[in-house]
């Protein structure tokens, strides 16, 4: 994407959804961090409780529902961090729709919030798979991809003349999709010059928590048990943009053997999330130290 990662471990979305702890999360050794999801309009989010542990299978069920405090707090919560001020490292942000919006009209969030957070970032990540937005997946079809991406990619173009400064796009996307839909969001990735493509936000299947505690909870499912999933679609999509399009693989690291096998299947980056939570930070550097071997 033209940008230089100090090291290929990144933090996914949704640690840190406003922008609030920047700072902090930087000390812990990411190659990037990547803030948000944020929407134009703050909002509370899903009902509580929302978010729940599955220790017996290293996992996360939740359905937060982009709870944030919109793109005003979140673009001064970036630029108060001395991350941002003294450009110390790569800095993703996610942006997204309110749940208030009718899908049919979603291009307008995302289109805000790109003019609002375009000049802090060094790349920008459209989230149109969290499975806790109602109807949010339907930008994956075909259609809905190719009005918004080719609307995404119009403005871009006008951002980066008016900042004099080109700021790439990644696409994230869900892993419950099959291999027609893999081709579909390839084509587009590949016709519309997306920069970059995330594999892959949470999973709304339960086949491997059968029989947990929590397991039947609405939301998105994530850490061990969404591994095979996401890695399958990291090698599916990698088979079809060959090394035209970057891919960061998410979903499932809890080692650095698990961060390897993202590479192996044709990612060129990771980001960690749940596997943070239930290793701890000395997983930042496992998974470099990894990757950096297989290297």
């Amino acid at each position: 994407m033209g940008i230089t990662f100090p090291n290929p471990v990144g933090l996914a979305a949704g640690l840190d959804k406003d922008g609030a702890y920047i700072d902090g999360l930087a000390a812990l050794g990411f190659g990037s961090i990547e803030i948000g999801t944020v929407t134009p309009r703050a909002q509370p989010g899903n009902p509580r409780p929302r978010m729940f542990r599955l220790p017996a299978a290293n996992a996360i069920i939740n359905r937060m529902g982009f709870n944030n405090k919109g793109v005003d707090a979140f673009v001064a919560n970036v630029q108060a961090s001395r991350f941002f001020q003294e450009r110390q490292g790569v800095l993703g942000l996610n942006i997204g729709k309110n749940a208030d919006t009718p899908i049919e009209r979603a291009a307008d969030d995302y289109l805000h919030c790109l003019e609002r957070v375009y000049p802090y970032a060094s790349y920008l990540t459209v989230n149109i798979s969290s499975p806790n937005t109602k109807n949010l997946r339907q930008l994956q079809g075909a259609s809905e991809l190719d009005a918004l991406l080719s609307q995404l990619k119009r403005a871009q173009q006008k951002l980066a003349d008016q900042h004099k400064r080109y700021v790439p796009i990644t696409l994230k996307i869900a892993p419950d999709i099959d291999a027609e839909q893999i081709k579909t969001i390839a084509d587009a990735l590949l016709r519309h010059r997306i920069d970059g493509v995330i594999a892959t936000n949470t999973t709304i299947s339960r086949h491997a928590v059968r029989g947990l505690q929590h397991e039947s909870e609405a939301g998105g499912l994530s850490g061990a048990p969404v591994l095979a999933l996401s890695t399958s679609v990291v090698r599916q999509l990698h088979g079809e943009l060959g090394n035209e399009i970057p891919i960061i693989g998410v979903g499932g690291i809890l080692s650095g053997l698990d961060a390897q096998s993202k590479f192996t299947a044709g990612a060129s980056l990771i980001q960690l999330y749940s596997g943070l939570i239930y290793r701890g930070p000395a997983l930042v550097q496992e998974c470099a130290a990894a990757l950096r071997s297989k290297a």
